[in-house]
């Protein structure tokens, strides 16, 4: 395709990219401040708003691992066009307005993953798949949870024992304070890995058209546009999840608030360091349900935690399926 005429569609395409990001940020906006929203350290308008701004420098902190794997990593390079682009969009589109609409905590980034490999089957079949990059990806959903739970709950324990002889009062001003450090670390692990994932989209889109040359990378622009909208869509909030992940599962206090947090961090950070392209969902719900395991089994709402996992299950072949009927119904009318 002639790069010079494919140029109006290619903005079109990077629009509707930076529109998904948008929603990501949306969608998303619960892993990084429910659980200082449901233990009242913030106000929910104070909260989205701090959550956008370390949304937004996150860039600063991890390289471009993340936007590596998305971009090259789960379907061949060569197979990608406008048309598989828009299609892996649509799925992941619809499936996140879908399941924000009945405030279920899905996965923006396996519904992206999703749709890509959705349009590339559709396409060309098995052979767009790169295996690798899609074992690595796909091993995620069971490991990042399993971390952010496993790390939540030693850090409880760990927290509980070094705190024993104060009292709940002092417990609790003390990490109302530490909370802040945390929600501000999950933040850039968030906008760290999220962001990433629309940036390797626009990339590669730019590279199958020529813009890039003959060698992948991702442009400043790319960077600092999609972090913008991944911030802005934070700033507009997501409140059912945010009502799902920060209460409906468990109740935390400051404490479990703070030990959420840190443990999906620190999970974060190891991935988005590893360009493994994770579900920030995926790992705050693992941590969330870790730190209420910690108090008690009763504690956690096991049947709600069971359908939320179903979800993440569904994601993939459905945003999948979606992708690829939009594929077909592209090119059936060019």
């Amino acid at each position: 395709m002639d790069a010079t005429l494919a140029f109006p569609l290619l903005i079109a395409l990077i629009g509707v990219a930076l529109l998904f990001d948008m929603l990501n940020g949306l969608h998303d906006a619960a892993n990084s401040i429910a659980t200082i929203v449901s233990t009242r350290v913030l106000r929910p308008q104070y909260a989205v708003a701090w959550a956008a701004f370390f949304n937004f420098i996150a860039f600063l902190f991890f390289g471009l691992h993340v936007a590596e794997t998305l971009g090259t990593g789960i379907i061949d390079a060569n197979v990608v066009d406008p048309s598989v682009i828009f299609a892996a969009l649509v799925g992941a589109i619809v499936w996140n307005v879908v399941t924000w609409i009945y405030g279920i905590p899905s996965s923006s980034s396996h519904a992206l993953i999703g749709g890509l490999l959705g349009a590339g089957l559709a396409k060309v079949g098995l052979s767009a798949v790169v295996w690798s990059g899609v074992l690595k990806t796909t091993s995620a959903i069971f490991l990042s949870p399993f971390t952010g739970f496993v790390l939540a709950l030693v850090l409880v324990l760990i927290v509980s024992w070094t705190f024993v002889k104060y009292t709940p009062f002092a417990v609790d001003r003390v990490f109302r304070i530490m909370q802040f450090i945390s929600a501000s670390a999950y933040s850039l692990g968030h906008g760290g890995n999220d962001a990433q994932k629309t940036m390797g989209i626009i990339a590669v889109l730019l590279y199958s058209q020529g813009y890039l040359g003959d060698t992948f990378y991702v442009p400043l622009w790319v960077v600092l546009s999609c972090q913008f909208m991944l911030a802005f869509g934070t700033l507009l909030g997501g409140w059912r999840i945010v009502h799902t992940m920060g209460s409906r599962i468990t109740r935390l206090n400051p404490m479990q608030g703070f030990c959420a947090e840190t443990g999906g961090a620190i999970t974060l950070f190891a991935a988005t360091w590893l360009g493994i392209p994770v579900s920030t969902t995926h790992t705050i719900t693992g941590a969330i349900v870790g730190v209420g395991a910690a108090r008690r089994a009763s504690a956690v709402r096991w049947g709600l935690a069971g359908n939320i996992v179903i979800a993440w299950f569904v994601t993939l072949p459905v945003a999948g399926m979606i992708s690829a009927v939009s594929y077909w119904l592209v090119t059936f009318f060019q």
